[in-house]
């Protein structure tokens, strides 16, 4: 199984519009970071954490043909609103893509998406989404593996970390509670929420990150959705020898 970091940036993106700073304006690639997404890749198999406003751009940047499933985590627009262009995929494969979210995942995504489940679409063509509930604690099935969703918390926003084997992807939080870090011994890969250096009331700080992954001991952490304040080299060098930031582009062998 492989891990690609199809995007690493927080809600802005990085660079951020209109803004001049060091690392907006750094021709460093490692600081040009979309909106935070991932994909894991087993056999033929293609399974995408979160469709944000750059998922269309990351599936041409990898040269995406096929797409096979898509896991939700939360509702918010960096994470869920490049949705539709899921439906060049269902074209391919002929038929619905399953979508694997929480109950309140799902009921915005057809709020959002309301035209993709009317009875009949007027003009052009609409994404064909299967919604598949799931619930925390509960495995569940994604092309023959087994995901484990565990609870984080994203201020009081619910959103939902997954658990394959011995790898976990953990976006967007501040608080992991003691069942969630229970749920989360015994692996070699993390993924994990790290905004900035400075404190936010929503997003685990880089020093907070840093804590969560070193009293889970796994073998090898990696940040995600940095923003324009998180220089990557200087950054990076700081951190303990098995912790990185990820940046787009990045594989890993799982």
């Amino acid at each position: 199984m492989r891990f690609t970091f199809l995007g690493s940036g927080t809600s802005t993106g990085v660079p951020v519009i209109g803004c001049g700073c060091a690392i907006c304006a750094s021709d460093n690639p490692k600081n040009k970071r979309l909106r935070v997404a991932g994909m894991l890749s087993w056999d033929e198999f293609n399974v995408v954490i979160d469709t944000g406003p750059d998922f269309r751009q990351q599936m041409l940047r990898h040269r995406i043909t096929d797409l096979h499933a898509v896991l939700l985590t939360h509702s918010h627009v960096d994470h869920l609103y490049g949705l539709d262009d899921i439906r060049i995929f269902c074209y391919r494969a002929g038929g619905r893509i399953p979508i694997f979210g929480e109950r309140a995942v799902l009921d915005r995504v057809m709020h959002v998406f309301d035209y993709a489940f009317q009875a009949k679409a007027e003009g052009g063509g609409v994404p064909q989404l299967e919604l598949n509930e799931i619930r925390i604690g509960e495995p569940f099935k994604v092309l023959g593996r087994e995901v484990m969703p565990l609870r984080v918390w994203h201020g009081s926003t619910p959103v939902t970390s997954f658990r394959l084997g011995n790898f976990a992807y953990v976006t967007d939080t501040n608080r992991v509670p003691d069942e969630t870090l229970e749920g989360l011994q015994g692996l070699d890969t993390l993924i994990l929420d790290a905004l900035r250096e400075r404190r936010h009331s929503t997003h685990f700080s880089i020093e907070e990150a840093v804590e969560v992954a070193q009293r889970l001991e796994a073998k090898r952490t990696y940040f995600i959705h940095m923003t324009h304040d998180v220089d990557h080299d200087s950054v990076n060098a700081a951190l303990p020898d098995n912790i990185h930031l990820a940046f787009d582009g990045l594989e890993l062998d799982l």
